[in-house]
């Protein structure tokens, strides 16, 4: 298997694995945008701020199924996205997953070896996309969030990049052809933030602190509304989930 690119069959060339990979991706991703600017109105900010080199976290807050293809088309960079480990065991879903470059995480549970994978791809200077509510918001508002982003930049001592999202709640099918039809296209927004790292100051910093610093530089980015948890009122204090670890 080759390292970074999850899914490798064994005995496949590694080379021959990864320029299939990097074509699915590339296939798969310029599909998404095309779909993305024909149906919807995007606007990308801040794409000149995600690292040209290196690896690191892209974390998002989550509206929609559409986010992780969105997200993707939006970044210069190749991006390896975490997902819920039931959608590999779906036929032809899991069989473009993998060479996709997304990679499984098991839901209800501290899938430490998910968190061990997301490392060690940041360590081969890979791009991974994680969000940390660890399920789509039904409310288009941010929820608690869980520490498994924040544990994967401290456990890669990596930096993290802030996504924001907006609109992509708005995206109903049949509805989004019918708009379209008629001129009203939703308008979607993704912003990247500035990279950042958790700093320490020479002392210790949890990773509940950490996921709420996290968490509040997203909401920074995003209107009141969709604020949530991280909204006016809750400053001073640390906000986040105590559930198990699931994604969605």
């Amino acid at each position: 298997m080759h390292r970074g690119l999850p899914g490798g069959e064994r005995g496949m060339n590694g080379r021959v694995y990864g320029a299939f990979s990097a074509l699915w991706y590339a296939l798969l991703t310029g599909l998404s945008g095309l779909v993305a600017h024909l149906l919807t109105r995007v606007e990308v900010v801040g794409a000149d701020r995600v690292p040209a080199e290196g690896g690191f976290v892209l974390a998002a807050n989550h509206l929609h199924l559409f986010d992780p293809p969105l997200v993707a088309s939006a970044s210069p960079r190749r991006v390896h996205p975490m997902a819920k480990r039931e959608l590999f065991d779906t036929p032809f879903v899991g069989w473009a997953l993998r060479p996709y470059g997304a990679f499984p995480v098991r839901r209800f549970s501290a899938d430490m070896g998910a968190l061990r994978f997301a490392r060690g791809l940041i360590r081969d200077g890979q791009v991974v996309l994680m969000f940390p509510e660890g399920t789509r918001s039904r409310d288009a508002r941010l929820h608690p969030a869980l520490p498994g982003a924040a544990m994967v930049a401290l456990l890669a001592n990596s930096s993290i990049v802030p996504v924001a999202i907006t609109g992509t709640e708005h995206i109903h099918v049949p509805g989004v052809f019918y708009a379209w039809l008629l001129g009203r296209r939703p308008k979607l927004r993704v912003e990247f933030g500035e990279p950042f790292t958790f700093a320490t100051d020479g002392g210790t910093r949890n990773a509940e602190q950490c996921t709420d610093e996290l968490m509040r530089r997203i909401a920074s980015m995003l209107p009141e509304q969709y604020r949530g948890a991280y909204g006016a009122g809750t400053e001073g204090s640390i906000v986040v989930s105590h559930q198990e670890h699931d994604a969605d």
